[in-house]
């Protein structure tokens, strides 16, 4: 056989049925599925179908029904051997050469596979056996259930001094030859090794099973702490190449064809911690960073997959590392979602801290592929100067070229613009820009003003929270909570009881910000990516925007009256448990003047007063990151530039007290008169 299942399996894999058939019909997205004329009889209505998922169409008209090979054979007139050959040509695939043995080598793959089960089942049967005590110890403490164990064929490879040969014995009574048990991957075996041995021994073991489910390698945890590597895969062998599989992918493949959603994490047992929490579209790498054909898998069960990273440095390079390989495969529809977790979790911890509320609520954070980049271009950089802002607009112009597709391409080189002049606008919000060469801030010129652009990417709801807003707040420049973008003065002052209390209070500022979502969730349409950017620095207020994003997601908040919309607002809120926090935000607003952000306020009242809110509330963050940057100068070289650096930025977070006051302004068009400022 020249063409094995494996190769045919590979092809499907790697072009999707839209993809295909999209070269002949004109396809329209229809929820799940395409729809289009039928290529095989004249019609009006469209009858055929497409369903990437499934990997088939189907014909209602003419009741044909097939996978992308059937097709060209229906409508090339081609038969099997040609049609195969130009679809591994579209897929960029070598064709498999054919020689005399081929059948012999089908036949030796089908032995493997059963190689590959036998081992999987001597592995389960070792972790229930008396041999397989510290290993099922290991999994109590990670919270993996006997159930779990068996949904996962988790096993145990033993370990002890007379238990190198233990799974070679085993196969070998079971009639398997060693070269095959090498072959597979199972033993260490070369012309320097005179006796083969197991390869995992003293490890709980983790089979990866390819698209049919059929187990074609093993992910072994080591339980020594001392061992060379905590975590070790199979070697590449004729059934397994790790680029192109994804632990629980066949699984996966059927949570998501059943609406769940596919999230992407890091690890076996963050995948099993997913599931277990109620995710079962969830998978992994393995053991290597995201690949293109992986990324091709992902995008074949889901338009717009969530990538779930640990929440430190290492997580966030991961995100950034898979936000550049994705780029240029962007197509109309396909894209990447990015959630960071809280600094020092992983999807495991969260899982079984928080279980299910804990896993959405950080879910409901994701952020886009171009905030990602965006987030990514601008973090700790300064911006102080033409050139400087020059060299951003070039790097991020080099990002968007890098798109090949030419729509996707066009709304990125205009999404990246748009926040462009959002960052470098002048200080009144109008004219001058990104766009038409003015980057200067509306009379001030370069002196005595520095440029700093909004907050790096961090982790989602309880990640790092930055100490609250402006100085009018109670909340001091240098003030952090845990790992900010700015740190406190000293570690006495960050513990002392005056920082707890300030600490405990949602800011002002905050509070109205998350007040005019509530009140005015239709906000959310045009703000959603805005909202999500937001630096808020108490951790109940992250929670509650967190809240409001998933259930403005559950698409309750869509009725064309106002007023409704904030009742189920508010009913949603307290329904998930926030009650509280939301009266905690109501108690935070000391002034009842700031009209736009109540209920009733007109539509135009509402949009400048969250523009003034949220403009202040990220200059004021831009600040004080710069001020924690002049300070640290300081430093390290006492000059008399950088005393002058520390003056100019404290003197610029001063002036931000008096810019406060706008927003009390506004509310005219509500019935209430504009204050003089």
């Amino acid at each position: 056989m020249r063409f094995t299942p494996q190769f045919l399996d590979e092809l499907r894999a790697r072009l999707p049925v839209s993809e295909v058939v999209g070269r002949r019909v004109k396809l329209k997205k229809a929820g799940r599925e395409y729809k289009g004329l039928s290529p095989f009889q004249q019609e009006k209505s469209p009858s055929f179908t497409v369903n990437d998922q499934k990997g088939f169409y189907h014909d209602f008209s003419s009741g044909k029904h097939g996978d992308i090979i059937s097709f060209l054979m229906e409508t090339e007139g081609v038969g099997f051997t040609e049609a195969v050959e130009r679809l591994a040509s579209m897929a960029g695939m070598a064709l498999p050469a054919v020689t005399p043995d081929a059948a012999r080598q089908d036949q030796r793959r089908k032995t493997l596979y059963d190689v590959m089960d036998l081992a999987a089942k001597f592995f389960c049967d070792t972790l229930a056996s008396r041999f397989g005590a510290k290993a099922r110890g290991y999994l109590a403490d990670r919270a993996i259930t006997p159930a779990t164990q068996l949904q996962f064929r988790i096993g145990y490879a033993p370990g002890g001094p007379g238990e190198r040969f233990a799974l070679k014995e085993y196969l070998g009574a079971q009639g398997i030859p060693t070269e095959d048990m090498v072959e597979a991957g199972l033993l260490i075996g070369g012309d320097d090794i005179p006796v083969p041995y197991d390869r995992f021994r003293d490890r709980v073991m983790f089979p990866i099973t390819d698209i049919r489910n059929r187990v074609i390698a093993f992910g072994g945890r080591a339980l020594e702490k001392d061992v060379p590597a905590k975590y070790l895969n199979s070697p590449e062998t004729p059934l397994f190449h790790k680029g192109d599989n994804l632990y629980n992918l066949s699984s996966a493949r059927q949570a998501t064809h059943n609406g769940a959603p596919l999230i992407v994490v890091e690890g076996y047992v963050d995948v099993i911690a997913m599931v277990t929490s109620g995710f079962g579209g969830a998978v992994a790498p393995l053991g290597t960073a995201l690949t293109e054909n992986q990324l091709a898998l992902i995008w074949k069960m889901a338009d717009e997959p969530i990538l779930c990273f640990d929440g430190d440095r290492a997580g966030q390079k991961a995100a950034y590392r898979a936000a550049d390989l994705a780029l240029p495969h962007l197509k109309p529809g396909k894209s990447l979602r990015f959630a960071l977790l809280p600094e020092g979790q992983d999807p495991d911890d969260l899982a079984r801290s928080g279980g299910r509320a804990a896993v959405e609520e950080v879910i409901g954070a994701a952020r886009g592929l171009a905030d990602m980049l965006w987030s990514r271009e601008i973090e700790g950089g300064s911006f102080a100067t033409p050139e400087r802002r020059a060299a951003l607009e070039a790097r991020i112009g080099e990002l968007s070229n890098g798109i090949r597709d030419e729509v996707v391409r066009r709304y990125y080189r205009q999404d990246l613009a748009e926040r462009l002049q959002r960052t470098f606008a002048p200080e009144g919000g109008r004219g001058g820009g990104y766009g038409r060469g003015n980057f200067n801030r509306g009379g001030g010129g370069e002196s005595g003003r520095r440029f700093a652009p909004r907050g790096s990417f961090t982790p989602g709801p309880a990640g790092r929270f930055a100490a609250g807003g402006g100085r009018g707040q109670g909340a001091s420049a240098s003030q952090t909570i845990n790992r900010g973008p700015y740190q406190a003065a000293s570690p006495q002052l960050a513990n002392s009881p005056i920082m707890r209390g300030q600490r405990s209070a949602i800011s002002r500022r905050e509070a109205l910000i998350l007040q005019s979502l509530i009140n005015h969730p239709w906000l959310l349409h045009d703000h959603l990516e805005e909202v999500a950017a937001l630096e808020l620095a108490h951790p109940e207020a992250n929670k509650l925007r967190a809240g409001i994003i998933a259930a403005f997601a559950n698409d309750h908040h869509h009725s064309p009256e106002p007023e409704e919309q904030a009742e189920k607002m508010r009913a949603d809120l307290e329904a998930r448990g926030l009650g509280e926090i939301l009266q905690r935000v109501e108690r935070a607003i000391t002034t009842s003047a700031v009209w736009g952000s109540k209920p009733g306020a007109a539509r135009e009242d509402v949009l400048a007063t969250w523009q003034q809110l949220v403009v202040l509330h990220q200059k004021t963050h831009a600040l004080l990151r710069e001020k924690k940057d002049a300070e640290l100068a300081l430093g390290e070289d006492s000059s008399e530039a950088n005393m002058g650096w520390l003056r100019d930025v404290s003197a610029r977070l001063d002036s931000l007290d008096g810019t406060e006051a706008l927003i009390e302004g506004f509310g005219e068009l509500s019935g209430r008169f504009r204050k003089s400022v």
